[in-house]
C-alpha cells in the first residue's frame, strides 16, 4: 500500500512540473507592459483565446495617477472611453512558427493601431516581445509575465 502512495505521488509531482512547463511556454495570460523609453510599468494585459485567435485587453493600470485614464486621442467610439477593460489585440493569427500576427494591435495613449506581431522571448519564455508596424517602421516592446500566487 506504501508503494502505491509513493507512486501516485511521483505521478502527481510529475504532471504538476508537465503542466508547469506547458503554462509557462505560452503567449497566453497575463503580462505586464513597460514602456520601453522610460522604464515605466504602465498596465497588466492579459491575452487570451476566443475562436483559436489571439486577443488582448488591459485588466490593470499600473501608472500612477492613470488608473482612470480615458482614451482621450481615440476616434470614434472609442473616443474617451475607459483605457481599463480596453482590447487592444484583435483577431491575431498563430503562424505556425511560435508567431501570432494581426492588423490591429492598439495603442491607447497614442490612439493610434498598428499591425503586430507577438512571441516569446527565445531565452526567456516569461519575457514577450510585442511589435507594432506603420507601414515599413516597427517598434518592439518587452512585457513580462505576470506570475500569479
Amino acid at each position: 500500500m506504501k508503494g502505491n502512495r509513493t507512486i501516485n505521488k511521483w505521478i502527481f509531482i510529475m504532471g504538476f512540473l508537465c503542466f508547469q512547463v506547458a503554462w509557462s511556454q505560452t503567449v497566453f495570460g497575463k503580462w505586464k507592459t513597460v514602456d520601453d523609453r522610460n522604464g515605466i510599468a504602465k498596465a497588466i494585459i492579459e491575452i487570451y483565446k476566443e475562436d483559436g485567435l489571439m486577443h488582448a485587453k488591459v485588466v490593470k493600470i499600473l501608472e500612477e495617477g492613470k488608473q482612470d485614464a480615458l482614451c482621450t486621442k481615440c476616434d470614434g467610439e472609442l473616443k474617451d472611453k475607459p483605457v481599463l477593460g480596453m482590447k487592444i489585440m484583435d483577431d491575431f493569427e498563430h503562424n505556425g512558427k511560435g508567431e501570432y500576427k494581426g492588423d490591429r494591435l492598439f495603442d491607447p495613449e497614442q490612439g493610434m493601431t498598428f499591425r503586430g506581431k507577438v512571441w516569446l522571448d527565445e531565452d526567456n519564455e516569461n519575457r514577450l516581445k510585442v511589435r507594432g508596424y506603420l507601414a515599413f517602421l516597427h517598434r518592439t516592446q518587452t512585457w513580462h509575465r505576470v506570475i500569479e500566487e
